[in-house]
């Protein structure tokens, strides 16, 4: 039998990917004319170029994806670009309520973010393209992991070593910043170094699983298996103390120890590495003012004594509480709240302007996009025939699914703030053009995984007949 009649055990299903793609883009076009209309009582005078870029531009990625990725996932794409196109009409929205302000305030309207932001949508897009293009094969990131691991290392510190002048933006040094440039390498660092674990666990599991002594009915690891976890507590230890950026030390510490576990399958290094995550953070809480005005903050927001309008503070987040409690179960309407009065309200407040003005059920629909993009990259994990590609898998989902969960959980109030963006929702360039070149990742391992495979060559019949002819 040839290869061209061997049935694929997934279809390529590009057509459900391109309705998907057009429903986002209706449903982007109906919150920019819903928030349009609640603010002028007129459709937006450039909804219809708005429209045909978004076309425009999602519909190059499908093809992209058409092309060099047919067998991948066809839910990745448009919940990606569904969320993309609703985080820009709710920062473009956040510009008008600014503009307003300003000028009731006989001052002029501030430059607006949602343009910006457009254009970081297109790099992202553009990154996306390049990474399908270029990446055919994950496997072959496998043998760059030590350059990965040397070049994310050098970002991750870089913010640390340079002067506050030109890191520091609320009391946390992740930025690189030079005149009105401004760029998070952590975001990038990320990336890197999930390359580098997938192809460093994937070298030493064997070594990994070996059981040391048995305590309490838990196999530990032996005591000279130690030291990979124990540098990468002390590294993001370290990125915490001198940066004082809780959330970047909390992604990079969380990212390799879930890889870690899925390497090995062993929970005892689940168990080792929560202990040395509770040690760090009791370390961090007595030596970083930071750190501790944002658990105090966390425990008691409504404490007149830390009410202020600084990042330690608590005044953002009971604003942002206020906010979505005023949205309730269907919101105020898009144009109709005030989520301008949260600080960042485009940044890390943005879920709780979202609250305000779709309510728990746009909420919830949000969170349940998210939690589809979580699935889908697991199956894509579960589905990679090589171990490499399940370890990346499984640490780009990850990273993607803490990320969500610390930024929403900071914002409800289940954990202490930490600064970090939500993915495609968020004004930030280095946060939305990371999470586009993550998804091309996600779709590479994923096609990999669907496409199907040559059958094996038939074995030779030991009965036939073997004519030889002189």
């Amino acid at each position: 039998m040839s290869v061209a009649t061997v049935a694929p055990a997934f279809g390529r299903r590009r057509g459900t990917e391109f309705a998907l793609i057009v429903f986002g883009i209706v449903l982007t076009l109906t919150a920019y004319a819903a928030t349009g209309l609640a603010h002028t009582k007129h459709l937006p005078t450039d909804m219809v170029t708005y429209g045909l870029g978004l076309v425009a531009l999602f519909g190059v990625a499908h093809l992209v994806v058409r092309k060099f990725a047919p067998y991948a996932d066809p839910l990745l794409l448009p919940i990606a670009a569904a969320l993309n196109g609703l985080g820009l009409v709710v920062i473009w929205r956040l510009d008008l309520a600014a503009a307003d302000t300003a000028r009731a305030a006989h001052h002029a309207a501030p430059r607006g973010a949602a343009p910006l932001q457009l254009v970081w949508m297109c790099i992202g897009v553009a990154l996306f393209v390049a990474v399908l293009v270029l990446v055919r094969d994950h496997r072959r990131l496998r043998s760059y992991s030590y350059t990965a691991m040397f070049v994310g290392l050098i970002l991750l510190i870089l913010p640390a070593v340079l002067p506050a002048s030109h890191s520091e933006v609320n009391g946390a040094r992740i930025w690189v910043r030079f005149g009105a440039f401004s760029f998070q390498p952590g975001e990038v660092a990320k990336i890197l170094l999930e390359i580098f674990f997938a192809g460093y666990l994937v070298r030493h599991r064997d070594l990994l699983r070996l059981a040391g002594r048995r305590v309490w009915r838990v196999d530990l690891p032996r005591a000279r298996d130690l030291g990979p976890l124990l540098l990468a507590w002390g590294v993001s230890l370290l990125v915490l103390l001198r940066e004082s950026d809780l959330g970047s030390s909390l992604l990079f510490f969380g990212i390799f120890l879930v890889m870690l576990y899925v390497a090995t399958e062993r929970g005892s290094w689940l168990l080792l590495g929560l202990l040395l995550f509770v040690v760090g953070s009791l370390i961090a809480y007595a030596t970083i003012g930071h750190v501790h005005d944002r658990v105090t903050a966390w425990l008691d927001p409504f404490n007149n004594h830390i009410y202020l309008r600084s990042p330690g503070g608590s005044y953002q987040l009971d604003q942002g509480l206020f906010g979505m409690g005023t949205g309730g179960i269907t919101g105020t309407g898009l144009g109709q709240g005030r989520p301008n009065l949260v600080p960042f309200a485009n940044t890390d407040f943005i879920m709780a302007s979202i609250g305000e003005e779709l309510g728990l059920v746009g909420v919830m629909g949000i969170l349940t996009c998210y939690l589809l993009f979580v699935g889908r990259g697991l199956r894509a994990a579960l589905g990679a025939r090589d171990g490499f590609g399940k370890l990346l898998a499984t640490g780009l989902t990850f990273s993607f699914a803490l990320q969500v969960f610390v930024q929403v959980g900071g914002v409800t109030r289940l954990i202490p703030l930490t600064g970090l963006t939500l993915p495609y929702l968020s004004y930030g360039g280095s946060s939305l053009v990371t999470n586009w070149v993550l998804l091309a990742l996600l779709l590479r391992i994923s096609d990999a995984g669907r496409r199907p495979q040559a059958p094996p060559a038939p074995a030779p019949d030991e009965n036939a007949t073997v004519v030889v002819r002189t």
